[in-house]
């Protein structure tokens, strides 16, 4: 079960992911969940993780009611909410060069690695049978200048990536009692000739 700590572990499994795959980098670079506030030092090097959209999946927005058992009743709990994560990753070093290398290979990390599931898990997810799908979601130049106008910072050399489907469990069950007994009544009626 995914309870409302999911979209910070799902931002800790792409920490975790990208700080793994960076670090073989020399020298190494790390990868941070950040806000994109206050000043982000360029040493060492680093991939910040902005989480800046969550929205419904409006694929899954259909999916059936969930039955369970707790004999003798039977529970009825709604589907989890499907949550899509909008993420900007962001290169930050002081060399242009060094920043497209590091965007590099957060590309050849996130396509390869495209479905993140088992052991790379983190937080209330590790265990679990959730498989992340991550996307690169690309945003026109104007969408992402106004992602970097709202957090009030010059544009950086940036991408975006989407994850999918992140399940949000509902903690609203109806509990539907067992039929325990049941009485039939017969009314007869008088024929008239």
């Amino acid at each position: 079960m995914s309870d409302f700590g999911v979209i910070s572990d799902v931002s800790s499994t792409l920490e975790s992911v990208l700080s793994t795959s960076l670090g073989t980098l020399n020298p190494a670079v790390t990868a941070e969940v950040h806000d994109l506030q206050g000043n982000i030092p360029l040493a060492p090097a680093r991939v910040t993780l902005f989480l800046f959209e969550v929205s419904e999946d409006p694929s899954a927005k259909n999916r059936p009611r969930i039955r369970g058992a707790q004999v003798p009743d039977i529970t009825l709990r709604k589907p989890p909410l499907a949550l899509v994560l909008r993420y900007l990753l962001t290169p930050w070093s002081g060399d242009r060069a060094t920043d497209q290398r590091i965007l590099g290979r957060v590309l050849q990390t996130m396509y390869d690695g495209a479905t993140v599931s088992g052991l790379q898990l983190q937080g209330g997810l590790a265990g679990s049978d959730q498989a992340l799908k991550i996307a690169l979601s690309p945003l026109t130049l104007e969408e992402r200048t106004r992602i970097w106008h709202a957090i009030q910072r010059p544009y950086r050399l940036s991408v975006t990536y989407e994850v999918r489907v992140v399940n949000l469990d509902s903690e609203l069950v109806d509990v539907l009692k067992a039929v325990r007994e049941r009485e039939l009544g017969f009314e007869v009626s008088e024929t008239q000739p």
